[in-house]
């Protein structure tokens, strides 16, 4: 679960849409602030699970292509 790649952009996504709900209400602001104090360790995780883990299903470049588009033929 841990190594799921969509998992890690689901739970990264939700913890900092709960960050700026929280950030919104003045009761909470402390916790908004220690969420934002930690929220470099999510993210690093998620990067680093999407870049170790991520599987790219696209086709591959010809050996001329500089660049490709998935819109284009």
């Amino acid at each position: 679960m841990l190594r799921n790649s969509k998992f890690s952009i689901i739970a990264v996504t939700t913890y900092l849409l709960v960050y700026c709900v929280l950030l919104q209400i003045e009761r909470t602001q402390s916790v908004a602030v220690l969420m934002f104090v930690i929220s470099p360790v999510p993210l690093i995780w998620m990067v680093y699970t999407i870049l170790k883990y991520g599987k790219y299903n696209g086709r591959e470049l010809a050996e001329n292509e500089e660049y490709g588009y998935q819109d284009r033929r």
